[in-house]
């Protein structure tokens, strides 16, 4: 049996083989043979963090699918439907999306922002086709970035200059619903084109801990456009008042369950619900929107070319950070004491916040979340907003228009997998031996062969982790030479022929 220091020995050499580290053990059941085999299956997770193959192997999907849509001059076929998919809704600016009975308030847009024109949205994604005076023709696309406001003066190092002055609600507040702005930013910018404007983007923070968005977009827009967009884009929040807490401490509201619902822990007196809470904010003729999220005045809007260096370059910065999380984007252990003070006055504001209607930390103000149950308390909401090292970026990390290029991320997957098999299958190496227990492999009676089952780690015995990992490296190392001799063959067929053809 293998030692500890042989399990991180093996451990190093997976991560150099780009075998997955913590995978997943299924038992595999040959339904003809009976025997059953133990096969491990990669953790999928996106963070180095976790496991450095895997969340490798994510990044380079997402750089094959940013590079395939943003030059694209021929409209992509229509994407199956998606959980990514990008809805491309035409909501109204002040309803609130939250909640079932979708309640609409004034459409009029707020007086502090400038107008924007509004176009009928044509049903194309391909940019505009622009000629030189030499005649060459240029389709080029465009790489945008867009940041929050400032919250007070940061050093150098993106620390407060003054912690005490620094808005840091504001500042958790803005990147608790980042997400709602980016999604107005689209639909505006395609309502001011005319068309359906198509994006791959990325949020990252700053080094001040505030999220921002770099996004390719496919096609040019003016720059003035594009500019008045930006600044005219907001989300209004219209959820009851959360400025001060109503309780704190032990003194917290409890759960009644002959009423149904938490009460003052004092007076016994049901809190408002949601509904509730909502009907007086609509009955309230002066009511405000509880928070306003705006983009802040750094913009940065750059042309870009297919096939440029600059191409490249921004493929890379776009999913440059996509393998760590949030927090330890800019923040590790050699990190300032300043830095780390920062980031948890940044976390504690956001742990205390509500994230949306359902979040338990409503209790903190007087009101019931959206589908009280027993048990909830504030600070302790499931979401992963909350948690320090999302610092209130509770959604995706990448953001995909859904006519990108027309496929899912699974479709795309599939397509760096077909290469790997054509090339094999070029040089006489059966494919299916690199997926033995295919759902495909079939019965003579037509079902399938093979049956998997999760595999329960106290029924593993004496096969330990760093024996499982270690068939895995042997097996990947024997692919990879596999494909490398495959590819050398094809080459040296390629250059046999143009020898041939030139003579």
């Amino acid at each position: 049996m293998l030692t500890q220091p042989d399990v991180e020995v093996v451990r190093d050499l997976a991560i150099k083989a780009g075998v997955c580290v913590r995978p997943v053990l299924s038992h595999v059941t040959d339904t003809v043979t009976g025997d059953v085999t133990l096969v491990p299956i990669a953790c999928g997770s996106t963070r180095e963090s976790q496991c450095p193959p895997c969340a490798d192997r994510n990044r380079r999907l997402r750089i094959q699918q940013c590079r395939e849509g943003w030059h694209l001059d021929e409209e992509p076929p229509e994407p199956p439907p998606s959980d990514e998919d990008d809805p491309e809704r035409d909501d109204t600016d002040c309803e609130d999306e939250n909640d079932s009975q979708r309640r609409v308030r004034s459409t009029r847009r707020r007086q502090d922002v400038p107008d924007l024109p509004r176009l009928p949205v044509a049903n194309r994604t391909v940019g505009r086709t622009f000629t030189a005076p030499d005649g060459k023709v240029w389709r080029p696309s465009m790489f945008l970035t867009v940041t929050l406001p400032s919250y007070g003066p940061v050093t150098d190092e993106g620390v407060p200059a003054d912690p005490s002055s620094y808005d840091y609600r504001r500042a958790a507040l803005d990147a608790m619903h980042f997400a709602k702005l980016i999604d107005r930013l689209w639909q505006n910018l395609r309502r001011a084109v005319g068309y359906q404007v198509q994006y791959f983007a990325t949020v990252e923070p700053q080094r001040r801990l505030a999220p921002h968005l770099h996004a390719a977009i496919r096609g040019a827009i003016p720059r003035a456009l594009l500019r008045q967009v930006v600044a005219a884009t907001y989300h209004q929040l219209w959820w009851p008042p959360h400025d001060e807490p109503v309780y704190t401490g032990d003194q917290l509201p409890v759960w009644d369950q002959d009423a149904g619902g938490y009460c003052d822990p004092n007076t016994s007196e049901p809190l408002p619900t949601w509904d509730e809470a909502l009907d007086r904010l609509d009955a309230d003729p002066n009511a405000e929107p509880a928070h306003v999220v705006r983009f802040g005045r750094q913009l940065d809007m750059q042309g870009i070319i297919a096939g440029s260096p600059d191409a490249d370059r921004r493929v890379g910065y776009l999913t440059k950070y996509l393998t760590k999380s949030i927090s330890e984007t800019y923040d590790n252990h050699n990190s300032s004491e300043a830095r780390r003070a920062h980031l948890d006055r940044l976390a504690h504001e956001i742990r205390w916040l509500p994230c949306s209607p359902r979040c338990a930390n409503w209790l903190r103000y007087g009101i019931q979340p959206k589908e009280a149950a027993a048990g909830m308390a504030p600070g302790w909401c499931r979401s992963k907003a909350h948690d320090r090292e999302h610092l209130g970026l509770g959604g995706r990390r990448v953001l995909v228009s859904r006519r990108w290029t027309g496929k899912t991320l699974d479709q795309h997957r599939a397509d760096r997998a077909a290469i790997v098999r054509a090339v094999l299958a070029e040089a006489g190496i059966d494919p299916d031996d690199h997926n033995t227990y295919s759902a495909t492999v079939l019965r003579p009676d037509g079902q399938p062969r093979y049956h998997w089952s999760p595999a329960d780690p106290s029924d593993l015995g004496q096969t330990p982790y760093g024996r499982v990992i270690a068939h895995t490296i042997r097996r990947r190392q024997r692919w990879r030479s596999q494909y490398q001799a495959a590819k050398t063959r094809a080459a040296s067929q390629a250059d046999l022929s143009a020898t041939e053809t030139a003579a």
